[in-house]
């Protein structure tokens, strides 16, 4: 890809909704498998949340592991010995039995290793913020869709109940109509710049590879195998890790879509690190007879104004729907009704939301011919879209109006190259 993108070649080339340039390669390796036989699964990346993923799915045949780093495979090996191992996930793909591949790998390869399994024929889950920038998200929405496969993004909160009844709550209007809400996190990914030092590459670490698309620089432990969120070449900081899951919350109870104004405001922006705290205000139009809805995000030790006055509790991390007739507070597993006094022998809705049979299985069954995943590429594509144009906003120093159609930023070029990145040669969609 040329390093050097003009305002015409980037427009010219930004997927619409309407018939992306995306063209499938026609190898369709993947088979139709039956609900009661096993996927034959590739597996790119094998711990932290890899590791999981494995976990997860190690009731079907784990044929092929990938891993850039020789002792992390050999230990992925050892636990799945019948499979295939590769250092590059592109000779993977080559493997002609896959019927399936997951994408455990930091964002910053999530979308060449997803793009590359669609193109094959492959079903893919990939874990979130499903791609490292907006346009490659939309890339690999567009690649699912027009190849009709079986999609799942890592948002694996979105199966638990305690989500479902607060969709209920929101849906039921408890708190009656909604058009506020502050979504706030405890967790910081933030660094200061570059590491001036250059140690050796560790022996069996397969250092370019790692790199994938990524600008070439040397090797340093701060970056991999964790602390990459830290680096806007290789993550997305504290949002681009969190912010899927806790607005997938409101996107979902409100059938939110996509923002049609973002603004952001943080410390200086750092061209190398991401920044330790961020205050984002997405607006979101009317939805049939659903008001429009501005959505904040916090983390970094910010919260809500109704926090910081008492009026709500200072959870750790959280999420605030506020209605015309009281307020919803929610996380992972709790939520709570506001104020008390006003929902004193409130009795819920009656449970309507089937339960998940499982993140991981949703997504098998799918593969088998099966409902798609909740969180399949078209909504989480959307849901990831959404929080990553909060980086965007924030690193191009402006409010953003957002033509989702289009796929564009309309009224500053300055968003541009964050919207879309450059890769180095050798690498592509």
């Amino acid at each position: 890809m040329d390093h050097s993108i003009s305002r015409r070649t980037f427009l010219k080339t930004s997927l619409l909704t309407t018939g992306g340039f995306w063209v499938a390669t026609g190898t369709g390796f993947a088979r139709k498998v039956s609900a009661n036989e096993k996927l034959n699964l590739g597996v790119i990346g094998t711990i932290n949340r890899a590791s999981a993923n494995l976990n997860a799915l190690r009731d079907q045949n784990i044929v092929a592991i990938c891993d850039i780093e020789d002792k992390l495979l050999a230990a992925a090996h050892a636990k799945f010995p019948q499979a295939k191992t590769y250092t590059d996930f592109r000779k993977m793909l080559d493997q002609r039995d896959l019927d399936a591949v997951v994408v455990s790998t930091p964002d910053h390869t999530h979308a060449v290793a997803a793009m590359a399994a669609l193109k094959s024929g492959r079903h893919v889950y990939c874990e979130k913020p499903l791609a490292h920038d907006v346009f490659e998200v939309r890339a690999v929405t567009n690649a699912a869709a027009r190849y009709k496969l079986a999609t799942q993004m890592g948002t694996q909160i979105h199966a638990t109940a305690n989500y479902r009844r607060v969709v209920e709550l929101i849906e039921k209007e408890a708190i009656g109509p909604v058009n506020e809400v502050h979504v706030w996190c405890e967790r910081v990914w933030f660094g200061d710049g570059r590491p001036a030092e250059t140690p050796p590459i560790p022996e069996g670490l397969h250092w370019d590879l790692w790199l994938g698309p990524a600008p070439k620089r040397p090797y340093h432990p701060g970056y991999q195998p964790k602390a990459w969120r830290r680096w806007w070449d290789f993550g997305g900081g504290t949002l681009g890790d969190m912010g899927c899951h806790y607005t997938d919350l409101p996107f979902w109870a409100l059938k939110l879509r996509a923002p049609t104004s973002i603004e952001a405001e943080g410390p200086p922006a750092n061209p190398e690190t991401t920044p330790a705290w961020l205050i984002v205000r997405y607006q979101f139009a009317a939805r049939g007879p659903s008001p429009a809805v501005e959505l904040t995000w916090y983390h970094g030790g910010n919260v809500p104004e109704l926090v910081k006055e008492g009026k709500v509790p200072n959870w750790s991390s959280g999420v605030l729907f506020v209605g015309s007739k009281g307020m919803l507070l929610a996380d992972y597993d709790r939520r709570r009704l506001l104020p008390e006094r006003d929902y004193e022998g409130f009795q819920p809705p009656a449970s309507y939301i089937p339960d998940s049979i499982g993140h991981h299985k949703e997504w098998i069954a799918a593969c088998k011919g099966g409902a798609p995943a909740l969180c399949n590429f078209s909504y989480g594509g959307l849901l990831a879209e959404t929080v990553l144009l909060g980086n965007v906003a924030y690193r191009s120093g402006r409010k953003l109006e957002w033509d989702s159609a289009a796929c564009k930023v309309i009224n500053t070029h300055k968003a541009d190259r964050f919207i879309r990145r450059a890769y180095r040669g050798g690498w592509k969609l």
